[in-house]
């Protein structure tokens, strides 16, 4: 049985240009650059929703080019080579590339080849990963564009996939046994098939769309970020698979309904240069199938939940709702924050009431530009309280595939990023970052029936309980990369990292929804046995394709 996860996110701007084509977010240089532009004030353009599309990017180098009097030398360097890798769509064709093209009907880009390895190697083994692949892109009488990529994975080495690489009780919390660990960081979520030998994926990609000056309209598989961050967004993350597979612990589990669905809008302003805002709402809903009304472009779900659910001796779905925020109030700064609802109630409010709104708040800050050219700073602060993202119902979690869709860290959690990086060269990026991730107390969402249970764990004696009280799990971590793009789609990559997870005892409570464990139980839960104590490890890589 199979959990469909279905996004619709629709944009309020003033128009959709040609070849509506997303970049791919693991496409982070060319991110970055805009976000150095958009910080030096150079362009304009919403940061709140991501992937931009091929032409949105073309353009806002277009915008830049127009400008380049305000850029350095390395800006201009690295502006000419984006201009070469986004050719087609500026009717300016690479000679590297192999592809068909007339230009007023027909776009057809073949030779995008896939291919790379990383090594990683610690005190505590070596971890080999390839990939290989292509991808295609195709535009059509400039209203039709069709595209997909291929990227298949594999991993060699002490990766933690299996439970080869754990103890026999490496995740007992509370006497059950988890059928899998809930590992805390950053790293793409992706279906793996795992074997002794580590474990290995295939992501494939890809959408047809039908555009015009005034919108469009898409079928695609795509990962999709909402809110502004440059480490993790607390909203939309972007990391989680798209499909899920619903069996757990060799159990299939159905609420209702047997597939799971999200809807999701978001409508971005900028009413001037400086500032812009966006707000949004979503539903996590099971149905047997896709529910026509959460198709309305401007719609707010929950109300509609209520108005289709009504008369059903169960549970409502779960929705959701969200703003963002950027200020760009002088030269070089920009200032954003991110606020993601779970459930709100202004009663909470009240000092007299103990129980806490479960919602998550991100805010942070990039320095560009000044007094070095070329070098940046940043800095990001998230705080999800209790309950936040989860559900009583498996089925309507924030979740895909077992993966956070908001922050990866989850409820009752708290992360603090600061980074600075600089571009010296064309092509070249050099990143030392710092990231202190907190986990704390652990809560089962449970509803509670008779008053005994509500007062003993039931979800409004869950959010009663003191957030960021008792720290369960704590990873430091100071990273050193560096990329270098030598060609259009061909890069070099170092990086060295040190990092210190350590979990903390929590074996008793009053409380029956916490989840309660040792030191180890929580290290086992939250990290892989690789990354688990003091570690310093090292990687090597190259890629054609990002």
């Amino acid at each position: 049985m199979k959990k469909v996860l279905f996004i619709v996110s629709i944009l309020a701007c003033l128009a959709v240009q040609a070849q509506n084509i997303p970049v791919a977010l693991n496409y982070t240089k060319i991110y970055d650059y805009l976000d150095e532009l958009l910080t030096d004030g150079v362009i304009v353009h919403q940061t709140a929703v991501r992937p931009y599309s091929r032409q949105q990017v073309a353009q806002m180098l277009v915008e830049a080019q127009s400008r380049d009097s305000l850029l350095n030398k390395r800006q201009r360097d690295d502006l000419n080579f984006y201009l070469n890798v986004f050719a087609l769509e500026l009717d300016t064709v690479m000679n590297n590339y192999v592809q068909y093209t007339d230009h007023r009907t027909y776009n057809l880009s073949l030779a995008n080849p896939i291919l790379g390895m990383d090594i990683y190697g610690s005190k505590k083994g070596a971890i080999i990963k390839r990939w290989w692949g292509a991808d295609l892109r195709m535009d059509i009488a400039h209203h039709v564009s069709i595209w997909g990529s291929l990227r298949d994975v594999s991993y060699n080495g002490k990766i933690g996939l299996s439970n080869k690489y754990f103890p026999d009780d490496y995740a007992k919390i509370d006497g059950a046994k988890l059928t899998k660990p809930e590992f805390l960081n950053t790293q793409a979520g992706v279906q793996y098939k795992e074997a002794n030998y580590g474990g290995d994926f295939s992501d494939s990609k890809g959408g047809i769309s039908l555009y015009a000056w005034f919108g469009s309209v898409s079928l695609q598989r795509e990962n999709i970020q909402f809110g502004d961050a440059y480490h993790a967004s607390n909203i939309l993350s972007g990391r989680n698979p798209a499909v899920e597979n619903n069996t757990s612990g060799g159990t299939t589990k159905m609420y209702r309904p047997h597939n799971k669905f999200m809807a999701a809008n978001m409508f971005t302003f900028t009413p001037i240069k400086y500032i812009s805002f966006a707000f949004g709402n979503s539903i996590v809903y099971a149905e047997n199938n896709v529910q026509a009304a959460y198709f309305i472009p401007i719609a707010f779900f929950k109300s509609l939940d209520h108005l289709l659910t009504k008369g059903v001796n169960s549970e409502n779905q779960n929705s959701q709702a969200f703003a963002t925020l950027t200020l760009r109030p002088v030269e070089h700064l920009k200032l954003y924050g991110s606020f993601y609802l779970d459930e709100f109630k202004f009663d909470r409010l009240k000092k007299s009431n103990p129980q806490r709104n479960p919602i998550s708040f991100l805010v942070g800050f990039d320095w560009t530009g000044w007094p070095v050219k070329g070098l940046s700073l940043k800095g990001e602060f998230m705080r999800s309280y209790i309950a936040c993202y989860t559900h009583s119902i498996d089925v309507l979690t924030w979740q895909s595939n077992g993966y956070e869709m908001g922050h990866y860290m989850g409820d009752n959690a708290q992360s603090i990023f600061v980074e600075a990086s600089y571009r010296p060269i064309k092509g070249m990026v050099i990143k030392l970052s710092y990231t202190n991730d907190t986990k704390y107390n652990a809560y089962r969402y449970l509803r509670g029936g008779t008053p005994a249970e509500k007062a003993a764990g039931g979800i409004g004696t869950t959010i009663s309980q003191k957030p960021f009280d008792k720290a369960i799990f704590r990873n430091d971590l100071i990273a050193l990369d560096g990329i270098y793009e030598v060609h259009p789609n061909m890069y070099l990559r170092v990086n060295i990292t040190y990092n210190n997870a350590r979990g903390y005892d929590n074996t008793t409570s009053t409380v029956t929804s916490e989840i309660t464990g040792t030191a180890q139980d929580y290290l086992n839960r939250y990290a892989p046995l690789f990354w688990q104590g003091k570690n310093l490890t090292a990687m090597a890589g190259f890629s054609f394709g990002f």
